[in-house]
């Protein structure tokens, strides 16, 4: 299966909880995009002592799941994106939902 994920926010349980999605999906041998928009783009900034955002998702890259993140969206916040939160175009939001099977947003 090709799962697309689309995170818009910060909240550090939930991330958390769709990060181990991720890594559950590809264990599983599934194919798995994550698309950062909005607030998502922050995600390598989540710092909580009980949901360790950061160590999950280097987890989904480990395991060959794949960041994408709205440039336009770094670009307002001044970023210039990282490993997780590789600057991507709108267009590659647009492929991650028509190339998936089944697209979860959060």
């Amino acid at each position: 299966m090709k799962l697309g994920i689309v995170i818009t926010q910060t909240d550090p349980e939930t991330v958390f909880n769709t990060l181990r999605l991720a890594l559950y999906s590809l264990q599983q041998g599934d194919d798995v995009r994550i698309f950062l928009s909005g607030k998502g783009v922050d995600i390598d900034k989540i710092e909580d002592p009980q949901f360790d955002v950061k160590t999950e998702a280097q987890k989904v890259l480990d395991a060959g799941g794949q960041f994408l993140a709205c440039g336009t969206c770094l670009k307002l916040r001044n970023s210039e994106g990282s490993e997780i939160c590789p600057l991507s175009t709108l267009k590659d939001h647009y492929d991650v939902i028509r190339d998936s099977d089944k697209v979860i947003t959060v």
